[in-house]
């Protein structure tokens, strides 16, 4: 039998929004059968199409690169929204590095959570299991395709995708790969992920609740607070990445210009790149200075306060304004703050912050220990680099995105985010009558 098209384009009748979800939702059951061994034997196969079919994808972006630069050009979309469309040769290794390392993960299936005796030869067991149905739909990143595909697959789930028109080629190209690679396995439906080209499409699939379980945006805070607004769906993600970093006044200067730097410069346009530095008075004048002008060497614009004007006054440091605290740049812009003590820097983080990671600088184990306590972040770190904060960089193998909810999951989201679970009771004619008289107690004893 013939496989359907490796792109399902979305239209009238058999090809309408909700015939894919329905067709999605059956995928979603095939794949929750697939063994552990089966499953990544198609991750492995996806990693080495990636490879073979570097030039096809390359190519493809290229085409997406060319339209946008006129935007770019009128200030209509960002360098940093261009940043994350551009694909490389070494991106799309990293894509396939990212599979295989999904590949390697353990099964996230069938893990028992919990068992408990409710009474003699009652016992009830917590399994992980899959949600089923994931919609995700993001802005300009490409890679989000083989890292979201590859983390439904291993985790039984089928993905619905909608990326922006910007990177129309690109996502058509990876998508069309993936659903390739799935055909060549006898019994793996290639509606395990499909991709949806308009936005309407995206008006339809959030209305879809009785066969989508979850949808997850990645991109803007006006389109995440724009899928929660109109979703009759669960909603997971982050509205905004606006991280910080505290340099302490027990900081050491090395470390601190280190992680400051790194957080900022490495790479900007992404969602855990920092956009404050917040500095100790105690430390500010050993400090900044030469912070300021190793980021301005990389083309920093740096927006302080009035106490950081006065102790870096001639290194071209713009005024900041209220707006800057709570402002993600997503660009080579960092506004810096002086503070008086450790407690108005968590009391900044904790106003202006998005609750996405921040970090402390300080060799002070105390106040690293209160600033990780009480910093509300999904990550808080001591003496490292925001730019931590990554399903990859964590081990996940990759990531559908960065939680900064906190009901189901929370920070970078790998398989245990896709997964959910049942109780599985097993008894032996069991009713519940004879407990409700009184006439047997239950044990509730917790098994190993």
């Amino acid at each position: 039998m013939s496989q359907p098209n490796a792109i399902s384009q979305i239209s009238a009748g058999e090809n309408s929004v909700a015939a894919v979800a329905r067709r999605a939702r059956a995928a979603s059951r095939s794949l929750a059968r697939l063994s552990l061994e089966a499953r990544n034997e198609i991750l492995t196969a996806a990693a080495k199409a990636l490879e073979g079919r570097a030039a096809t994808i390359l190519e493809a972006n290229e085409r997406d690169c060319r339209a946008a630069q006129p935007a770019v050009d009128l200030g209509t979309m960002s360098p940093a929204m261009f940043a994350r469309l551009r694909v490389s040769e070494r991106g799309v290794a990293q894509m396939a590095a990212q599979v295989r390392e999904v590949a390697r993960l353990a099964d996230p299936l069938g893990r028992r959570l919990a068992a408990t005796e409710l009474d003699e030869g009652l016992i009830l067991h917590k399994e992980s299991c899959p949600l089923g149905v994931v919609g995700v739909i993001f802005e300009s990143r490409p890679d989000v395709v083989p890292q979201v595909s590859a983390l439904a697959l291993k985790s039984g789930n089928a993905v619905i995708l909608k990326g922006g028109a910007e990177a129309a080629h690109t996502n058509e190209a990876l998508v069309a790969l993936w659903r390739e690679t799935l055909g060549q396995f006898p019994g793996v439906p290639m509606d395990a992920v499909t991709l949806l080209h308009s936005r309407a499409d995206v008006l339809e699939l959030l209305a879809l609740d009785q066969d989508v379980d979850l949808i997850i945006p990645r991109g803007s805070y006006e389109l995440v607070r724009y899928i929660m607004k109109n979703s009759r769906i669960p909603v997971l993600g982050h509205g905004e990445g606006l991280c910080h970093v505290y340099v302490d006044s027990a900081a050491d200067i090395e470390k601190a210009i280190a992680v400051s730097y790194d957080a900022k410069v490495q790479y900007p346009a992404v969602c855990n790149a920092a956009e404050t530095l917040l500095v100790h008075q105690g430390i500010a004048g050993t400090f900044l200075p030469p912070m300021i002008a190793k980021l301005r060497e990389a083309g920093v614009e740096i927006r302080g306060d009035a106490k950081a004007l006065a102790v870096v006054a001639n290194q071209g440091v713009v005024p900041a304004t209220e707006r800057d605290w709570a402002t993600e740049y997503g660009d080579l812009i960092l506004s810096v703050k002086i503070v008086g003590s450790l407690d108005e820097a968590i009391e900044h983080i904790n106003h202006y912050g998005s609750r996405h990671t921040d970090a402390i600088v300080t060799e002070n184990s105390e106040a690293a220990a209160k600033f990780m306590n009480e910093v509300d972040a999904a990550g808080v770190f001591q003496n490292a680099s925001t730019r931590f904060a990554d399903g990859f960089r964590y081990g996940f193998g990759a990531e559908v995105g960065i939680s900064t909810s906190k009901l189901h999951a929370r920070g970078p989201m790998g398989l245990d985010g896709l997964t959910t679970y049942k109780y599985k009771l097993y008894g032996q004619g069991h009713t519940v009558d004879p407990y409700s008289k009184g006439e047997k107690k239950f044990t509730h004893k917790p098994l190993d």
